[in-house]
């Protein structure tokens, strides 16, 4: 399956995709004290020792102080155990790097909820920490903060390969004021940037907002190259923009062949979303607010083309596909945009509602060096343990995520079991609960009125 959709569009993803490497990758994110997180708990992206699998699901990113990396890295565990916390975590971080400068005023709330089961972690800031390479350099970028603060902030950048300390804030109760240091790597107007940052802003948007060239590529991963979703976070209006463009149609149309949907043709017609497109009933505040929202947006009327038993097109509405379908078609667009560009993306439940074979195409097109020439990231969470094996990943891709006794979250990779190369059967021994992560099910008792 995943060769004939190579042959099909690999000359024409080479082509518009490939000419210039420009690595955008994650190395490592941290997390502590966030929702069930209380401990610092940290996704490593760095590919341990082994050579199973090194050719497709790792890659040199050719980084001085960067090691060989992995293209995806894949996170089970019970319900409730915290996954997607921790998926949410690195999409709290994006917000407030994004908005903290733009949106927020002096006094307004932070966008965090600490661990809230200890007495002594409720009152204490939660700190989010993130490794990676925006054009070329790596960077270790963090922050604590509660709701009403950032209580620390800094970047240590590695343009040559050696770490320089660009910057750090540090709130002191004692001065009630905070302790700087703006290293002298770090160029542009500090001074204005440091007196431009309010408490509850990170110094980081704060300085871009004011000019920084510096520090855009900071900011722009978070901004551009960091893309975080769920199976039902993407609506079907960016494939279909893609389907009114002959080239992109026909790369779409690939994508759904080789992921054996019987779709013959998308035909999608486009208007600018107006008022004509609400029910006369609506409030008109209600209009206002949707007009606005929707402002300069197209809608899409899709419909997808079959061959009937004597061969005739017949035409279905989009929404009478079934849903595995309709969000295969709404990952179509995203998913190709992030291999072509190199892109850093993470799904929560990849599983839901799509076919084990489905979601194990999916992540095969992550560990193809012909569909990702350009070392895009896949991290996601699932329940799908088809895929568990180590014909699909490499030992250090599998990660596992259970709460402790006391309801807190606990992510552990799968090395830490020491797993026979190519020998031990990981999908088993998971279900049979060798690695933990798994729920503890209980009888129930029926009580007789």
């Amino acid at each position: 399956m995943l060769n004939s959709f190579l042959r099909q569009i690999l000359p024409d993803f080479v082509r518009n995709g490939c000419q210039k490497r420009l690595w955008l990758m994650l190395i490592q994110f941290s997390v502590k004290n966030w929702r069930s997180v209380r401990d610092e708990q940290t996704l490593s992206l760095v590919k341990a020792k082994g050579d199973e699998l090194a050719e497709t699901n790792s890659f040199d990113p050719e980084v001085q102080a960067t090691g060989p990396l992995l293209r995806s890295a894949a996170i089970y565990g019970a319900n409730a155990a915290g996954k997607s916390n921790l998926l949410d975590a690195l999409r709290t971080m994006k917000v407030i790097v994004l908005e903290s400068a733009a949106q927020k005023q002096q006094g307004d709330e932070l966008p965090v909820t600490p661990f809230l089961l200890d007495q002594e972690t409720e009152n204490l800031p939660t700190e989010f920490e993130a490794v990676f390479v925006s054009s070329g350099v790596k960077y270790q970028y963090g922050f604590a903060l509660t709701k009403r603060k950032v209580v620390e902030e800094w970047l240590i950048a590695s343009p040559n390969g050696r770490p320089q300390r660009w910057f750090t804030r540090e709130w002191s109760e004692l001065s009630d004021k905070y302790a700087w240091s703006l290293g002298g790597a770090l160029v542009g107007q500090k001074q204005l940037w440091k007196e431009s940052t309010r408490d509850n802003a990170l110094f980081l948007s704060t300085a871009v907002q004011l000019n920084s060239k510096q520090l855009q590529p900071v900011f722009d991963w978070f901004k551009d190259k960091l893309r975080l979703t769920n199976v039902s976070g993407w609506g079907l209006s960016y494939t279909a923009s893609l389907c009114e463009q002959e080239e992109d149609r026909a790369r779409v149309l690939d994508f759904l062949r080789a992921a054996d949907l019987d779709i013959h043709d998308v035909h999608v017609e486009s208007e600018q979303f107006s008022v004509n497109h609400l029910p006369e009933s609506m409030p008109e505040e209600m209009k206002k607010q949707l007009l606005e929202s929707m402002k300069d947006r197209s809608i899409y009327d899709v419909r997808t083309v079959h061959h009937g038993t004597q061969g005739q097109k017949v035409e279905f509405d989009f929404h009478e596909e079934s849903d595995g379908t309709q969000k295969l078609f709404a990952f179509a667009g995203p998913w190709l945009d992030v291999l072509k560009k190199g892109l850093v993306l993470a799904v929560d439940e990849l599983h839901d509602n799509l076919h084990p074979k489905l979601v194990g195409f999916l992540v095969d097109l992550f560990h193809s060096n012909e569909t990702n020439p350009k070392n895009a990231q896949l991290i996601f969470t699932t329940h799908e343990t088809s895929i568990l094996s180590q014909e699909v990943f490499r030992r250090d891709q599998i990660w596992f995520c259970e709460k402790e006794n006391d309801q807190a979250t606990h992510l552990y990779p799968l090395t830490d079991f020491s797993p026979r190369k190519g020998r031990e059967n990981i999908e088993a021994a998971y279900l049979a609960g060798r690695y933990g992560a798994l729920p503890y099910i209980r009888s129930l008792k029926v009580v007789e009125a």
